[in-house]
């Protein structure tokens, strides 16, 4: 679990527990997340642009989620330089499966155009779509059984505990009303598809 220590990676690590699984928690500095530890949670220190880290931290696991994200590198070189090491560092570790956390803006509001590159869209938020747009990229280049999942482009407040609902499918943005996502929902949709991988090798589509 890479990005285990931001919003939505302690959903996930919290999510995936106590559904009973073993998590490894991967974290640039374990010293700054001592909560993350628990019964079935191992926190390790890890660089998910390198490699040889993601191999060590993936190796004995059955499947890999990708939600880590660095506002201190810019989204184009960070996203795609981390798309590599995982698909490098998995492929060593025996690990054929990533469940990674996309970004809304990267779905289509009409058929071939996405809601990035419509006229108006915030050039700080397109650069971050942009670094997301070319990680796809690499994964799509790969041999990799991946799937992105791309919630919404609004979400609710992190500490919201969800609905325990959601629907999965197409590449197209929600409809107004529909455009709220809490967090915790985000993370019961990549625990569920690493559970029971149901999409691959795609983007998709998940909302309220």
């Amino acid at each position: 679990m890479f990005g285990a220590g931001g919003r939505a990676g302690r959903r996930v690590v919290a999510t995936a527990a106590r559904r009973g699984h073993e998590v490894t928690a991967v974290v640039r500095d374990p010293g700054r997340h001592p909560d993350l530890a628990g019964e079935r949670v191992r926190v390790v220190a890890g660089d998910v642009t390198d490699p040889g880290s993601v191999a060590g931290a993936a190796a004995g696991h059955d499947v890999a989620v990708q939600v880590a994200a660095r506002l201190d590198v810019p989204a184009r070189e960070f996203f795609p330089a981390a798309a590599r090491a995982l698909v490098d560092g998995l492929a060593r570790a025996g690990v054929s499966r990533l469940v990674a956390l996309g970004i809304g803006s990267l779905l289509e509001v009409a058929p071939g155009v996405r809601l990035v590159d419509t006229p108006g869209f915030p050039a700080d938020a397109r650069a971050f779509s942009l670094g997301h747009a070319a990680e796809l990229e690499v994964f799509e280049g790969s041999a990799l059984d991946w799937v992105m999942i791309a919630p919404p482009p609004v979400f609710l407040d992190a500490e919201s505990p969800g609905t325990g609902r959601y629907r999965v499918g197409g590449t197209r943005v929600p409809v107004k009303g529909d455009a709220a996502f809490s967090y915790a929902d985000v993370a019961g949709a990549i625990v569920d598809e690493a559970e029971r991988p149901a999409h691959h090798r795609v983007q998709v589509a998940v909302f309220g």
